[in-house]
């Protein structure tokens, strides 16, 4: 069975993790979508799609999984009703859909795909705009994100990056 799981990733942290270390215990293989891949340079979406594969194939290391994982970037078509099957055009073929973002479960629901609810982890914290707000603020960031993700945001001066767009937009 081959599963399927779609974020934006900005940053992939650890509610992630250990989403993904629950789905592959389910799925033989697994997708991992990157939602709004064309968006990179803002403070809501800071990094790049090929700097969110990385992070993601980077931190996936560190779990050794032993099944499949294909990470493949997914640009937004802004048509609700087309999404699904733009998605179905661009990745390999999939049994279940993984989300607790409600609109990916009832689109892929209306077009007849089986949708799973995953367990939230901790969510106050490990949410992507709180860590981002860290990042900004010089907080500890790092504690919410597996190792191999710091690393990356630190090799892509990433940091800077989010202060510099946050001067400019404020």
């Amino acid at each position: 069975m081959r599963g399927f799981f779609v974020g934006r990733f900005q940053p992939y942290h650890l509610g992630h993790h250990e989403v993904i270390k629950n789905i592959i215990k389910e799925v033989d293989e697994l997708i991992i979508g990157i939602g709004s891949a064309q968006e990179s340079h803002t403070l809501e979406n800071p990094f790049t799609a090929g700097e969110r594969i990385l992070m993601i194939v980077r931190a996936l290391e560190e779990l050794n999984i032993d099944k499949r994982v294909y990470v493949i970037p997914l640009e937004d078509i802004y048509r609700n009703s087309l999404w699904v099957s733009h998605v179905c055009s661009m990745v390999p073929p999939f049994d279940v859909v993984y989300t607790n973002n409600p609109l990916v479960y009832r689109l892929f629901k209306e077009a007849g795909f089986k949708v799973k609810s995953t367990k939230m982890y901790n969510r106050k914290e490990y949410q992507g705009t709180e860590i981002r707000k860290k990042m900004l603020n010089g907080e500890n960031w790092e504690k919410y994100v597996p190792k191999a993700v710091a690393e990356v945001i630190k090799e892509i001066d990433g940091i800077s990056r989010i202060r510099e767009i946050a001067a400019k937009d404020v």
